[in-house]
């Protein structure tokens, strides 16, 4: 009797170390990891969707400038290439983590936005394309696009930056190599000449 009595008090001391082990655990933090990580992918790819979006319009910018300014062909024919590479660059979850993956989307991204930019540029020219309703809305619509873009981008660095700091500092930092092996992720930097405004006049 004695010794069920004995055996039924160490598997109750065994069940609620057990317990107690895993309430220490989730209040130290474990989670933390891995739900960030979730923030940071989905913000990451909400970054994709938007640069989606916007690759989506170029090819109605494109036949809309062609029709009035077809002689731009040097300034179409790089937008339509820009296009190409930004849209051929394998993107996957594992981007966010490697570095030359990332810089070559984002490399791929600034391209087109310079090209784009280069496009409104020279339809200063043509007074009666910038009056066509067609035109009007393809641009308004990419001038929200590229709103969308910079709140995106703008949510996902804040989201790499909490993630990123908890798998550097204490006690994230242990969950992260103990148990996720999780990598700080990559985040957006300023394009070249960023520093200087654009001569965009609309």
């Amino acid at each position: 009797m004695s010794f069920a009595l004995s055996t039924v008090r160490r598997r109750s001391l065994a069940l609620a170390a057990v317990t107690l082990f895993g309430l220490v655990l989730a209040g130290c933090g474990i989670n933390n990891v891995p739900t960030l990580e979730e923030r940071a992918k989905a913000a990451w790819s909400e970054v994709q969707n938007q640069y989606q979006r916007r690759a989506d319009l170029i090819p109605n910018l494109v036949e809309t400038v062609k029709g009035y300014a077809s002689q731009e062909r040097e300034v179409l024919t790089q937008v339509i290439e820009a296009r190409a590479r930004a849209t051929q660059v394998k993107v996957d979850a594992s981007t966010i983590t490697d570095p030359a993956k990332f810089k070559e989307y984002q490399d791929a991204q600034n391209a087109l936005t310079g090209a784009l930019g280069r496009l409104l540029v020279t339809v200063e020219r043509y007074p009666e394309l910038k009056s066509n309703q067609n035109f009007l809305a393809l641009q308004s619509q990419l001038e929200g696009t590229e709103n969308r873009v910079a709140v995106a981008r703008r949510d996902y660095i804040q989201t790499v930056q909490s993630f990123n700091t908890e798998i550097r500092t204490f006690p994230g930092v242990i969950w992260a190599r103990l148990f996720w092996g999780a990598k700080a992720m990559e985040t957006f930097s300023a394009a070249a000449g960023a520093e200087k405004p654009p001569e965009v006049k609309f």
